[in-house]
């Protein structure tokens, strides 16, 4: 059920409900164009940024469209100023950031947001930022009653959402398997790119970050919920070679497993590439293994990433172009002499790295903000959050969720 945000109480007499972070960057761009056409008229949002001039810029370009928009709110903060994150998490229902890395430029805004009980949503796939996160955050934010959204953008939501759409096809009394296969045309932004080799440069704070988590985090009653290293070979239904990707999506695609009954009593999800050759698939294990080598030293990653500029993309012609997939197959495990099922599904779209990020981003903040979700806080993914809500809205903006077969 969708809502107005006058239907909705003010909590706390907040001057807004929505504030958008990084709305001079490239990505915030897009986002606070999508909002722009598609958030409620009543809805009392603003843009956030470091410099008044550049926000104004966005505001008027925002306006030559949408003439109802030219009084926009906007509010000058600095993502790395706890004092601005304070300020800016208690005049407002809910976050949306796009300022990364989120390693360097996270923390002061989800301390603030969990703090003030306000509802919080970003764009990062650093598993770190997200398991240093829970581990700083989470008992706060669920005191607080705060929703903590990480990685709404083509990390994780296309693979959370989808492995849910997926499980939902199947029975949730016996264990699933499930693999979900990406494929993509479309380039990445250099936000993203700067968090790849970020992460990559801290593989051992990471994977203490992990294991801190993993001592804590409470396990479900009953169930498990785990997602598993796959191994590179020839997917049978796909006609794909597969290429393991050790990114976030597995573990935020576990972690709904874990939070919902419908993922059955034992689950387990692997994550890929696919590719229509061995040489592609080969190729790119080399590639994504030189990325990893070069991270490890300081002056070479400096160099890299700065060829590769934050806050620029593609024009329009070249984003239109571009495409996603990923497919999920999803196969049941035989219990007591009972038939095994398999069912394929999945889920496309457009440019993933800017344009779908954008689309995800917002219609994530939009149906936490006015959606009738089920009750969470803490740190919650965006299938335990926003669910079938959020997969409805996405199809409405054309990403598409489909049964091909099974």
């Amino acid at each position: 059920m969708n809502v107005s945000p006058a239907d909705l109480d003010r909590d706390h007499d907040r001057d807004l409900d929505l504030v958008l972070m990084g709305a001079t960057g490239f990505t915030g761009g897009l986002t606070a164009e999508h909002l722009a056409a598609h958030a409620p008229r009543d809805l009392r949002w603003a843009l956030a940024g470091r410099s008044a001039e550049r926000l104004e810029a966005v505001r008027a370009r925002l306006a030559a469209e949408h003439p109802h928009l030219v009084d926009l709110p906007l509010v000058v903060a600095d993502s790395g100023d706890e004092a601005d994150m304070a300020r800016l998490a208690a005049s407002t229902r809910l976050v949306v950031t796009t300022v990364g890395p989120y390693l360097h430029h996270g923390e002061a805004l989800v301390a603030a947001c969990a703090a003030a009980g306000t509802d919080y949503v970003d764009l990062t796939g650093e598993p770190e930022f997200v398991d240093r996160t829970w581990l700083d955050h989470h008992a706060t934010a669920e005191a607080s009653g705060a929703r903590l959204v990480h990685a709404c953008g083509f990390d994780s939501v296309p693979h959370d959402l989808g492995a849910l759409f997926t499980v939902q096809q199947l029975p949730d009394d016996v264990p699933i398997e499930l693999r979900g296969v990406v494929r993509s045309s479309g380039t990445f932004s250099g936000g993203t790119f700067h968090s790849a080799v970020n992460a990559m440069s801290r593989l051992k704070e990471s994977k203490q970050a992990a294991s801190a988590r993993h001592r804590q985090e409470r396990r479900p009653e009953g169930r498990t919920s785990r997602a598993v290293a796959g191994t590179p070979r020839r997917d049978p239904v796909l006609g794909y070679w597969l290429l393991p990707l050790p990114t976030l999506d597995a573990a935020v695609v576990a972690r709904s497993g874990a939070a919902l009954p419908t993922y059955g009593p034992k689950f387990r999800y692997a994550h890929f590439a696919g590719t229509k050759t061995l040489r592609y698939a080969a190729g790119g294990a080399v590639a994504v293994g030189a990325l990893a080598a070069v991270a490890q030293l300081p002056l070479l990653r400096r160099q890299l990433l700065a060829r590769v500029p934050q806050g620029v993309g593609p024009d329009p012609a070249r984003r239109d172009r571009a495409w996603f997939t990923v497919d999920f197959v999803g196969e049941t495990v035989p219990v007591d002499g009972s038939e095994p099922q398999r069912v394929h599904t999945r889920v496309s779209g457009g440019d993933p790295g800017y344009t779908e990020t954008a689309k995800m981003l917002a219609e994530a903040a939009l149906s936490l903000l006015l959606d009738d979700n089920p009750p969470t806080s803490g740190q919650v993914t965006t299938a335990q959050a926003m669910g079938e809500h959020l997969t409805r809205r996405l199809q409405d903006v054309g990403i598409r969720f489909e049964v091909v077969s099974g």
